[in-house]
């Protein structure tokens, strides 16, 4: 209940309130009861109530979607939308993190919780930023007739290569330079100018890439792979060197020493070994 003045005789009165879903339209007096009204469409309240308009439906916030309806009893009850959680530092619902090149989603994230990420374990890789894939077993080179002459890390898979067909270490060091670049984080200013030295066939230098994001440079990155002769890869590390990122070219230089040496060991003794047996 609640107390009112009554109007007529002016004595206190226990009037009894309003149940959920409606509102008090008019108190009781001495001669009449209290009058309730139903919530219109587009609000609602919850509780026993003597208040005199019904509460206005709640509206989900950004990255936000509706979970419930509002109804005349309730409100309605918001969850992040698919991709996102709610962040208490942020009071707001973010984006999911993605587990970087090297890591695989060891829990997907909910509209409550945020990813959960773990390195690859010994003897697998993941070659991109991921928020739902796992890490993926490198390929055993040997099972397809093939010598290893890169063995995987957790950011790229083992590099395979045919002696009978061999071919420039270079050319297999291909396989690893578009992940290369997303294992190793540069900030968007020297990747694009990485990216506009990179030798074209006819010596010019690559398209502007002044406006380019992170995703359309490794596009850019994948392409010029693709068509690029082995000495335009041989170039590379020099080229990310002169853009002040010593550690990435000596990384990859020695990722293309590895290649070479094995080419140089292993195909070498395997095709003498097949001369003498023939």
């Amino acid at each position: 209940t609640y107390e009112v003045t009554d109007p007529i005789t002016g004595n206190p009165l226990h009037c009894d309130r309003c149940p959920p879903g409606t509102f008090l339209r008019a108190s009781c007096s001495s001669i009449k009861e209290r009058e309730c009204a139903p919530c219109p469409q587009g609000s609602f309240t919850e509780l026993w109530n003597y208040i005199g308009r019904c509460l206005r439906c709640g509206v989900c916030g950004r990255n936000q979607v509706v979970k419930k309806e509002c109804t005349a009893i309730s409100d309605c009850q918001c969850e992040c939308k698919p991709g996102y959680f709610y962040s208490q530092d942020y009071d707001m619902c973010v984006r999911h993190s993605e587990c970087p090149s090297g890591q695989e989603v060891l829990t997907k994230g909910t509209a409550e919780t945020d990813t959960v990420c773990s390195v690859c374990s010994e003897g697998s890789f993941s070659d991109i930023s991921s928020a739902h894939q796992n890490c993926t077993q490198h390929k055993n080179c040997s099972d397809a007739g093939l010598q290893l002459v890169l063995r995987g890390s957790s950011w790229h898979d083992s590099v395979c290569a045919n002696c009978q067909q061999l071919k420039d270490g270079a050319e297999y060091l291909k396989e690893i330079i578009p992940p290369f670049f997303i294992h190793h984080k540069m900030n968007i200013k020297r990747l694009r100018r990485i990216v506009h030295r990179l030798p074209s066939e006819d010596g010019r230098k690559a398209r502007e890439t002044r406006e380019l994001n992170f995703s359309e440079l490794h596009s850019r990155i994948c392409s010029w792979v693709s068509s690029a002769t082995a000495a335009q890869i041989q170039q590379l590390p020099d080229i990310v060197n002169k853009m002040g990122a010593t550690g990435a070219s000596e990384k990859l230089q020695s990722k293309l020493n590895s290649i070479q040496t094995h080419l140089t060991e292993h195909c070498q003794s395997e095709i003498l070994s097949n001369a003498i047996l023939s």
